[in-house]
């Protein structure tokens, strides 16, 4: 299985997600910044240093805030993904994504996002999940 760890990140009332590069799998898929979890690593020192190569920003990881697993047809292995809170320290830069954007949560079902997150998002736009 492969561990993969996603920020939730909040700044008056908009949620930041990501659109993917169009070279990249999944190409122009939305999805919340993040990575996978490299051999040995704690997952919430993963997700620091995923939003540190991805938007140039130090964070600071909060809570675990959901959990799930999917399989893709496309992938040898089962992903586990770990949404966690986080606080930017700075203004993000976009280092690694087709597109960035701010966005109020009952508007992410509006975005093409990746399978493994879609009961995610529809928890989100509910108001079902806090951090």
């Amino acid at each position: 299985m492969i561990t993969v760890v996603a920020a939730v990140i909040e700044a008056e009332s908009l949620i930041l997600i990501c659109q993917r590069r169009r070279d990249d799998k999944f190409p122009l898929r939305w999805e919340f910044p993040g990575g996978k979890v490299e051999s040995g690593e704690m997952p919430q020192r993963a997700l620091a240093r995923e939003l540190a190569e991805e938007l140039g920003v130090h964070a600071e990881i909060g809570r675990e805030v959901y959990r799930t697993r999917h399989r893709y047809p496309e992938l040898a292995d089962d992903i586990e993904l770990i949404f966690y809170s986080a606080e930017l320290g700075a203004e993000p830069s976009n280092m690694a994504f087709e597109r960035m954007v701010w966005t109020p949560r009952e508007e992410l079902g509006n975005f093409d996002f990746l399978p493994a997150d879609h009961e995610f998002i529809q928890l989100l736009m509910r108001g079902e999940l806090r951090w």
